[in-house]
This record gives structure tokens, sequence and C-alpha cells, in this order.
């Protein structure tokens, strides 16, 4: 847990007892996942406190939010040093259109787009649709 501490503190985060499991429950994990999915593992512990924990999170930008096309949205742990800035920090997504998993490919940065005078970026999200490594091979 200690090492669960840490990344909590790095990133301005108290760390309480569900803010850990939470956080390992992101780490172990290899796909985005939803908040259903959070509940669902954490079936004991109340849906408010678990979105705030994510919230908590995505505000101290120790993970992020992904609108991947499907209405519901998606949480990633965030890359160290991260700050999810736009011109430096945001990266693919791929959503399965068939296991319907999506997956952060942090190697693949979106680059930067110009926009007319007097448009300004608050966020973007680059989300590819197809089939993933795994179910390609099946």
């Amino acid at each position: 847990m200690q090492d669960l501490e840490k990344i909590l503190e790095n990133n301005n985060v108290k760390p309480t007892a569900m803010r850990l499991l939470v956080l390992q429950f992101l780490l172990d994990k290899k796909v985005a996942i939803s908040l259903t999915d959070v509940e669902n593992y954490f079936d004991k512990s109340d849906r408010t406190t678990l979105y705030r924990t994510l919230q908590t999170f995505v505000k101290s930008e120790l993970a992020h939010k992904i609108e991947d096309g499907t209405g519901i949205p998606k949480y990633a742990l965030c890359e160290e040093n991260c700050h999810c800035e736009i011109d430096n920090d945001l990266h693919l997504h791929f959503r399965c259109t068939n296991c319907n998993e999506t997956v952060c490919i942090t190697d693949y940065k979106i680059p930067t787009i110009s926009l007319p005078k007097g448009y300004i970026a608050e966020d973007v999200n680059l989300v590819v649709k197809g089939i993933c490594d795994k179910c390609s091979h099946n």
C-alpha cells in the first residue's frame, strides 16, 4: 500500500481507503473502465463515493476521462508526469467493436490541431473504432 499512497500523495490526493482500493483496481486493468465497472467490482460500496473518487483522480490529473462514443464515460490512469495538456499529453484511444473494450494507446500522440482564429480548444479526444489485437487473432 505504501507505493499506492505515494502515487496519490504525488498527485495531491489524500490517501483514503477507498481511493487506495480504486487506484489498485485501475492499476490492475489494462483497459479503460466505466463507473459501472468499478461499482460492480466494489459491490458493497456507495456509487456516489466511487464516482467522487474517479472525479478526484481526473481533477488531480491522476486519471483521464474518455468519451469513446458509447455514451458511457470511461476512465484510465494517466501516464507518469501527464498534465492532460492538449499540446503535450493527449494520446489515441481505441474501442474494439467486437469485445467493446477501450484502451489507451499512449505511444501514439494526437497531433496538434490548428483552429481558426477565435476558437479555443478545451479538450481533444481521438477514438479509433475497429477490431483490437486480441480479437483480430481469433
